[in-house]
């Protein structure tokens, strides 16, 4: 490995904590915003394709997006990072994920400075240097940068929004949940009230709903402050789940298949002067059509009715504006955290958390698309996601999808309007193919709204695009890496290592595309122009070493080191009725790839019943209850129930156990006991793995997405109303398989070293 430059953290000797600890935070001094300051919006879609909204190709009902398009600037070179919360720590900061502490997902801590998985205290947020600017702050739907371990009601909060620079926070913390039945949400700094959802709940709406409140309250109580306001849909990532009017909407529209659509796609965007001519659509492998059509047509319609639910939502925001006479003065910008997911597999899956599953050793007879009636795909007893055949429709006319380096995971839509200070000429088509990145927004916004900006970020403006569409780009070079694949820009060209998990890292295997002229990257130009790819990748290595990118994130086991200060989240806990769910990572810890018994102290009388305890959701978890006199125990193993039931005594105390013991092959057996005496059993269920039970742990009702749909039909959350003192978990020993390493800061400190 070759010497790194001297900006960086080659002497390496503490944990990323310690080191940001000492960084001293930037504040611009504070004042009121200029009069006439525009207001700033920016929605940001999750797993939104490059060609999933109208104004680039979709025919995908979004008429909102497509008038911001009308009167605005489509950027058809924009690129994000390949992953979400890389992507949004890049967008909130300006800096390059990995100085900004993401070098993937917040859901690993392996103690290097490119995983810290919480931003820089040092680097002002959006919101920090708009609040600084006189501007109010507020935010909805998804943050996911908080380290996991962090999101918990007990937790240090420096990370969470409202310290960050929000005013105001409503949404889920977690990287995705359920539209129907979200998991965990929290208002400001705590969770929402549990007190249930109505049947007519959907989040994209809910948050619709916020978005639009928090800013009339601050109409109510200040008629001229600017606010920034950051729409952060948990849509489109999976589970896709839509509304079954939007979902009839679109019946039929996708019976031709992928490869006609995906065609079509393509044909609108040449049409529309997107890219140039001779341009040719990458070459996708799909798989065959006709062998599963039904399914996944369904999928597809469930996908186009979640966008187009996005757009309403957008239309909605927009025709308030304009109703109190804010839109003309209102930037707003629209775009994706990454490109569209191929994470639903080859044939698309009803049980996603089951096809979310990344552990070594599944046993032979796992099940990643558990059998559903496709009537209820879409709905909320459904945790779905489309196939990769439509991953690759999304993201027309690029490579492959998010997480990869390819065009497919990072070219992304990207649209900002600003009628009152960006009006459009007559003559000006309204599109930019200069290149930009993620990191730019944060300036141009800052830019264009006259405040002050950090002076040590890595986006540069491009607001002088806006104004003059003939103007080059200022930002001429990027690095990228994701999980070990790497890829750089520079001008019109960019190399790509499509590294394979487990494979050596070697500085062979670069592949060369002339963008300009190849946005789709079809033809590799390598064994053409050596040079030109061997000066790129000592560019990228040089970026890396500048950003903190080392070590990569393949290196065997480092993904799966837990710091020691986890250990505490392990520990016996007792649990109220009443209590808020307990967070999901939280309630995880008691229960992932181990052995562990659930113990319940409650004084019975006759007619007593309700939940005792319940984790999880429709797509997987166990309820234990009380029921026509009977203790009874459903397992949803990924959509497929599993019920058993026992006798239990109608007076005085008991203490009900309830054992689950971890087996061979990642599965349990489950043995429920009154007073040491067994009451009802289940055997081999195949363990909740991954992010499932994705609800965490609720005790004396159900929370959220209930477990068992059948019980949630008859009794709804099922409050058990007395006698019910309280619960309390014990986790056993790990499982053999169980791949989590638990490492000491000093031995991450020296294993950086050597």
């Amino acid at each position: 490995m070759s010497t790194p430059p001297s900006r960086g953290y080659e002497g390496f000797g503490g944990t990323a904590r310690e080191l940001a600890s000492q960084s001293t935070p930037w504040w611009p001094q504070r004042r009121r915003a200029r009069p006439g300051a525009p207001n700033v919006v920016v929605v940001l879609v999750d797993d939104l394709g490059f060609s999933d909204l109208s104004p680039f190709g979709s025919e995908i009902d979004t008429p909102y997006a497509q008038a911001l398009a009308g009167s605005g600037y489509r950027f058809t070179n924009y690129h994000s990072t390949p992953l979400c919360s890389p992507s949004r720590a890049a967008l909130m900061t300006g800096l390059n994920p990995h100085r900004a502490g993401f070098a993937m997902v917040a859901h690993a801590d392996p103690g290097y400075p490119g995983y810290r998985m919480e931003l820089p205290p040092e680097a002002p947020t959006l919101a920090e240097s708009f609040r600084a600017g006189g501007y109010a702050t507020f935010m909805v739907g998804k943050w996911h940068l908080t380290l996991e371990s962090r999101m918990h009601d007990g937790a240090d909060k420096s990370s969470w929004p409202l310290q960050r620079g929000f005013d105001r926070y409503y949404g889920s913390m977690d990287g995705f949940t359920s539209l129907f039945h979200p998991h965990r949400l929290i208002s400001d700094n705590g969770p929402v009230p549990d007190e249930g959802f109505p049947d007519d709940f959907y989040l994209t709406d809910a948050l619709t709903d916020r978005a639009i409140g928090m800013i009339d309250g601050l109409r109510a109580n200040d008629a001229g402050k600017p606010f920034f306001l950051y729409f952060a849909h948990q849509a489109v990532h999976g589970p896709v789940q839509a509304k079954p009017a939007d979902i009839a909407k679109y019946r039929g529209r996708y019976d031709a298949g992928w490869a006609r659509v995906r065609e079509e796609r393509f044909a609108r965007q040449l049409r529309d002067g997107l890219f140039p001519e001779g341009t040719r659509p990458s070459d996708p492998d799909l798989p065959p059509w006709a062998e599963r059509a039904e399914l996944y047509a369904r999928h597809m319609e469930v996908y186009a009715a979640a966008v187009d639910a996005v757009d309403q939502s957008l239309g909605r925001l927009v025709e308030h504006l304009k109703r109190i006479g804010e839109y003309d003065n209102t930037i707003i910008v629209l775009t994706s955290d990454n490109g569209a997911t191929g994470e639903g597999g080859p044939e698309g899956t009803r049980s996603y958390f089951s096809r979310f599953v990344h552990l070594a050793g599944l046993p032979a007879d796992w099940c990643p698309d558990v059998p559903r009636d496709l009537g209820l795909i879409g709905g909320p007893r459904v945790h779905g996601h489309y196939p990769r055949g439509w991953a690759n429709v999304s993201n027309t006319p690029f490579r492959l999808y998010k997480g990869h380096a390819y065009a497919g995971g990072i070219h992304v839509p990207f649209v900002l309007s600003w009628p009152a200070g960006l009006p459009r000429g007559a003559d000006d088509p309204g599109v930019r193919d200069q290149y930009a990145y993620v990191t730019d927004v944060a300036p141009t916004l800052l830019t264009l709204a006259g405040l002050e900006r950090p002076g040590d970020v890595d986006g540069v403006p491009f607001d002088h695009l806006l104004r003059e569409r003939d103007r080059p780009s200022l930002h001429r070079s990027q690095y990228v890496e994701c999980g070990g694949q790497r890829g750089y820009f520079e001008d019109d060209y960019k190399i790509i290592a499509p590294h394979l998990p487990g494979t050596p890292f070697t500085d062979d295997g670069w592949e060369l595309y002339d963008i300009a002229r190849d946005p789709a990257e079809t033809t590799d130009l390598a064994a053409e122009q050596p040079g030109r790819v061997a000066d790129l990748a000592a560019k990228w290595r040089a970026a890396a070493w500048l950003n903190t990118v080392f070590p990569l994130a393949d290196t065997p086991g480092m993904l799966n080191t837990r710091p020691a200060s986890e250990l505490p989240l392990s520990e016996p806990v007792t649990i109220r009725p009443g209590t808020p769910v307990l967070e999901r990572f939280r309630s995880a810890k008691l229960t992932s790839l181990r052995s562990f018994t659930v113990e319940a102290w409650l004084d019975r009388e006759p007619g007593d019943e309700g939940v005792i305890v319940a984790h999880g959701d429709q797509g997987g978890g166990y309820v234990l209850f009380v029921e026509d006199g009977e203790l009874r125990l459903t397992y949803n193993a990924y959509g497929v129930p599993v019920r058993a039931a026992g006798p239990l005594a109608a007076r005085g105390p008991v203490t009900v156990t309830a054992r689950f013991t971890a087996l061979p092959e990642m599965r349990w057996d489950i043995e429920v006991l009154a007073e040491d005496k067994p009451v009802l059993a289940v055997e081999g269920v195949p363990q909740l793995l991954g992010m499932a039970p994705f609800t965490g742990i609720s005790v004396g009702y159900d929370y959220g997405g209930p477990v068992d749909w059948e019980l949630h039909e008859r009794r709804g959350v099922f409050r058990y109303r007395r006698g019910l003192d309280r619960v309390r978990y014990v986790p056993g020993e790990k499982a053999p398989y169980n791949p989590e390493i638990i490492a000491l800061a000093e031995d991450l400190a020296q294993r950086a070293i050597e």
